[in-house]
């Protein structure tokens, strides 16, 4: 179970690795299920036996977008929640490196370091995430990115020096 923390909690956390989440077991059935929403059918993640013979991966691979997708899991699995939050928005990511294949059958997990915190209005907090997708046994992570949501919260519950993002700057919010 995550921790729950209030919305005057986050700044204290910048800089600050603050979830690890738990393994995610990427079947063949998922990988499948990823081509079919996605129309993406290249062989290397869809035929098996065509991938061992014909790619060095040694077998059928996980979409790097599927490796991404899960983040969103995995943050619900590890991330603390914050108690004001009324829902969350997925902003974007700056940065998207794919480092490593993710085989079929493989765990992979998340880690997530809280690089920023700023708010951006009455109601919203821009935060952004190092975030890591690890393949058990591996050297390699399967990827890296630096990862944007907005938290939203009723105008009301801002913190005391909650700020214009002009002085939050200024002020390393």
């Amino acid at each position: 179970m995550t921790q729950e923390i209030s919305l005057f909690d986050v700044k204290e956390l910048i800089g600050k690795e603050i979830g690890v989440s738990d393994w995610i077991v990427v079947t063949q059935t998922t990988i499948d299920n990823f081509a079919e929403t996605t129309g993406d059918f290249q062989f290397i993640h869809t035929d098996p036996a065509r991938a061992a013979a014909e790619t060095p991966f040694g077998g059928a691979i996980a979409h790097g977008f599927l490796s991404l997708s899960l983040l969103s899991a995995m943050s619900y699995n590890c991330l603390p929640k914050i108690r004001e939050q009324t829902m969350g928005i997925n902003y974007g990511f700056d940065k998207v490196r794919f480092m490593a294949p993710v085989k079929s059958g493989a765990r992979v997990r998340g880690r997530f370091a809280l690089a920023d915190a700023r708010f951006r209005g009455a109601g919203m907090l821009m935060v952004t995430y190092d975030a890591t997708v690890e393949i058990e046994a591996e050297r390699k992570p399967a990827l890296s990115a630096i990862w944007q949501t907005i938290i939203q919260f009723e105008a009301k519950d801002p913190p005391v020096d909650a700020c214009s993002p002009p002085a939050c700057v200024s002020r390393g919010m």
